[in-house]
């Protein structure tokens, strides 16, 4: 059992940066491939990136965010750099013993973050 808690959502004015950080429960963290969703309104939820070994990312956000972990601390981390208004979502924090870019493939999910880009 995983329990994950997310952190670190805000407004921020486009071209901006913030960091969403994901604290995990349970000693078996390492086990986990770690990823990030994001649900805007009316949209389905949608993979950001995921990190297991090596990191994936969606096209949209390649180059702008980054997924990093610290298995010592229990922690996943998404730094996200030139915020575009489209960028605006809940962010999902979603663990898994497999790595992959569905969703549907993630059993443990935390609570969401809010991230509003104003234009």
């Amino acid at each position: 059992q995983v329990q994950l808690v997310e952190s670190g959502g805000g407004l921020v004015q486009a071209g901006g940066s913030l960091r969403l950080s994901c604290a995990a429960s349970g000693r078996t963290f390492t086990s986990y491939a770690m990823g990030w969703f994001r649900q805007a309104p009316g949209k389905e939820r949608e993979f950001v990136a995921a990190r297991s070994w090596k990191s994936y990312y969606s096209d949209s956000v390649l180059g702008r965010f980054t997924i990093s972990r610290d298995n010592a601390k229990n922690m996943v981390y998404l730094q996200m750099n030139s915020l575009k208004p489209e960028d605006t979502a809940v962010y999902y924090c979603a663990a898994d013993p497999r790595s992959s870019v569905s969703s549907n493939d993630y059993n443990y999910w935390g609570q969401g973050t809010q991230v509003t880009v104003s234009s």
